[in-house]
Order: C-alpha cells, then structure tokens, then sequence
C-alpha cells in the first residue's frame, strides 16, 4: 500500500524538485546577467567619459589658433610672424614640461598638500598596456578607474598652454624669443604645476575647500600674474608712452583676424569649462554639462554689452577692443563657477567682469603699463572677481577664496618677477631698440607676415626716449 502510494506521488516529487532548480537557475543566470550588465555599464561610460576628455582637449587646443590670431592681430603688421613662432612654440613647450615633469609634480604623490612627485615621464597604467595588447581580461580593472590615463592628461596638458599664452599676449612686440620660450618652460613645468597641486591635485587649498571649476585663478590668474610680472620687468614699448604719461594709440593691425580670434576663444571655451565636468558617463553628468555650456555663453555674451556699454564713459569712445575684451573677461569670470543652475547669475557675473576688465584697460594707461591685449585685465582682473564670486552661487566659501587668490598671487608674481629679473640680466629680456623699431619679423626672425608691403621703420619723437 504504502508503495503504490509513493508510487502515485513521484511524478508530483519530481515536477517540484525540476521547479526548484529552474528556479535556482534563474537566479543564477539573472545575477550573471545583472553583472553583465552591470560590467557593460561601466565599459559605456568608460568610453564616454574617456571621448569626453579627449573631444573637449582638442577643443580647448583650439583655443591656441584663437590667441594665436587675436594676437596677431592686435600687434602692428611688423611683429606678426613672431606672435606666430611664440604661439607654436609655447604650445610645444607646454606639451613636452608637462609629460616629461608637470603632471607628475601636479597630481601625482602630492606630498603635504604642496607638490607632488619629481619622477620623470608619465604613460598609461599597466592594465591599459596589457588591454591594448590583447592580454587576458583587463577590460573590468581598467575601467574601475572611469577613464583613460592618457585621456586626463591630455585634457589636463592643454590647460598649461593656455596659462602661457596669456603671457604672450601681454608682452609682444619687445621681449626675445628665447628669453620668452625659457620663462614658458619655467611657467608650464614648475609654477603652474605648483598652483595646481594646491588645488586640483588636492593639496592644501583644496583641503580648505578652495573652489574653481575651470580654472578662473589656477589658469587664467597664473597666467595673468606671470605676465603682469613680466610687463613690469620688461617694461612699455618704444614710444607707447609720452613724457606726460599720456598713451600713444596703438590700434590693432587687423581687426578682422583679432574677431575671429576671440570667436575661437568663445567656441573653445565650451570644451574648457564642458570638459571640467570631468564626466559624461550618466545623465546627471549631462545635465550638468548642458548648465555649464549655456552659462558659459551667457556670461560671455554679458561680458560683450556691459564692456561695450561702459566704455563711452571709462574709455571716452565706443570700443570694439574692449568689447572684445569684454567676451574674455565674461568668459573668464564665470568659470570658477559655471555650474550653477541659476542662469541669470550668469549674466551678472559675466557683465561685472567685463566692466572690470574695460576700467583695468584704462587702470594700465594710467599706471603706464604696456599690455598689448589687454590680457592682465581680462584673464587677472576678471580671474579674481569670478573666483570671489563663486562664492555668491556656485558654494564656495569666499574666506577660503580669498586665501586661494592671495596664495597663488603671492607665489606666482614673485616667482615669475624673480625668474624675469634673471632673464633680463643674463639673456636681456627685450629686443634691442632698432629691432623693436624695424620689427620682430624682420629684425629677429628675417622672414615678415605681409611681404608685399615695405617695410619701415616707425616715426619716433623727441619725447620717446628718457
């Protein structure tokens, strides 16, 4: 009996005992299934995070041909085959400092929150080496760390030439080459990887709590005090300036290429303060770096119409220069703090830094300091208000602002003083005045920008020289 009734029961036994293990095979399979995915999630955004850095560093490389002509424009016709050479050149230079030691001194082992490490050369890790040779599966430990080694150098290297090209700007027409090319091998592996192991490498400033989303004080503030460093070593140009004090109008040579040349500023820009978001591998990533775009171009555009507007009463006439100047310094401004969600303060602050950057315009020709851009007021000047003014939205703390924009002041003008001051006693700084009076082009390099016109020397007056 007890047979025939177990007999009758095993079918029922064995259909149970095949549902319990599909069961149990199910969730195996879906927790196999989920760390897939979970695994092709992480390789997405990767890959994402990785174009990211890569699109918006040549982007911010762009920038580059951007200076190269608002410079180029801004001098007279007769140095503009130099601002060319010191153009190419500080970007090579920026490139090699920093592989061979600026990165290393900037992010890597920063020891006491004040420099990092002295090792020469930096290169991809070695589970990347071994993921592009094919060997085993590196695909999960490479991509823990969210993005390529060589993308986030690469991103961070064109930030170093932006810094020096602002020196380039404000001391053309009359400073040497090589002397120039030797400050900018100082600047991009030594000073500004200083300034920025402080803060983005997480040293002591970040440790404060120091704030600055793109840079406003560790690029465009470096680059402003190196190059007000170097105006006052080197000194104005030739007849800039009267006896009385009054200036000389130096009128840009080219306008036209001086616009394109801050249109490009404006388009690089996207990738300067978009690429700092320092992500794209979710969806909060991309709504933040939409907010960082529009107000990128919201200050920049605020920048243009208040320097515009003020510049009757600052300057006494309505002045293209400065309004271009004014994109610059809206720019400049908002990217310490790009971030915010707020759009109008945007605006506010980018027109604050373009009315700063036209009354710092007027500031030099009163002090008689010769900035053949304008670059001290609109990278310096307006670098420091936005630094101070992302403490009224994007949270940052404007005491440990302060702190921040002092240090690096402190730091970066004397050593840069200091380093000029060498320069010009060994080397000499400047050209030699019948060079800077014939011009660059011909005098240093022998080969001009506009060969179909005559070269001649300038009309110099009495009260030129001292």
């Amino acid at each position: 009996m007890l047979v025939t009734i177990l007999s009758k029961r095993r079918p029922a036994a064995i259909l149970a005992a095949s549902g319990i293990l599909a069961f149990v095979l199910f969730l195996l399979m879906s927790g196999r299934a989920h760390a897939q995915q979970a695994e092709i999630g992480a390789e997405v955004a990767f890959v994402l995070n990785t174009f990211s850095f890569l699109i918006w560093g040549a982007l911010v490389m762009w920038m580059c041909a951007g200076f190269t002509m608002l410079e180029s424009g801004s001098v007279r016709t007769k140095n503009a085959s130099m601002i060319c050479l010191k153009n190419i050149g500080l970007y090579s230079i920026a490139g090699l400092a920093y592989f061979f030691i600026g990165y290393n001194l900037m992010y890597v082992d920063v020891v006491g929150g004040f420099i990092g490490s002295f090792n020469l050369l930096y290169g991809p890790t070695s589970e990347e080496i071994a993921l592009v040779a094919d060997e085993g599966d590196a695909v999960a430990l490479v991509t823990n760390n969210s993005y390529s080694t060589m993308s986030d150098w690469f991103f961070q290297m064109v930030f170093v030439a932006t810094a020096a090209s602002i020196v380039s700007g404000a001391l053309a027409e009359r400073v040497k080459m090589w002397t120039f090319f030797l400050f900018t091998l100082a600047l991009t592996a030594l000073i500004y990887p200083i300034v920025g192991a402080w803060t983005w490498g997480g040293g002591w400033l970040d440790d404060l709590g120091f704030q600055d989303f793109a840079g406003s004080t560790i690029v465009h503030g470096v680059g402003g005090w190196a190059a007000l460093a170097g105006i006052l070593v080197v000194g104005p140009r030739l007849g800039k300036f009267r006896r009385d004090g009054t200036p000389r109008p130096t009128p840009p040579s080219n306008i036209l290429v001086v616009t394109l040349g801050v249109f490009i500023l404006w388009f690089g820009w996207f990738g300067f303060n978009g690429g700092s978001q320092l992500a794209l591998g979710s969806a909060s990533d991309a709504v933040a770096m939409s907010h960082v775009l529009v107000n990128t171009n919201l200050a920049a555009a605020a920048g243009v119409m208040a320097a515009l507007a003020v510049s009757r009463f600052i300057l006494e006439r309505m002045d293209l220069f400065a309004g271009l100047n004014g994109a610059i310094a809206g720019l400049v401004s908002i990217t310490a703090g790009p971030d915010i969600t707020e759009h109008y303060w945007a605006v506010i602050i980018g027109a604050i830094g373009g009315v700063i950057c036209t009354a710092g315009l007027k500031l030099f020709e009163r002090l008689q300091l010769d900035d053949v851009v304008g670059a001290v007021p609109a990278h310096l000047f307006a670098g420091i208000w936005g630094t101070l003014a992302a403490s009224i939205v994007a949270g940052a703390d404007l005491g440990v602002q302060v702190v921040g924009v002092l240090a690096v002041g402190a730091f970066v003008f004397t050593v840069s003083w200091l380093l000029w001051q060498v320069l010009a006693r060994t080397l000499s700084a400047r050209v030699p005045p019948e060079v800077e009076r014939l011009g660059q082009d011909a005098g240093e390099l022998g080969i001009e920008a506009y060969p179909e016109f005559v070269v001649m020397p300038e009309e110099f007056y009495e009260d030129d020289e001292d």
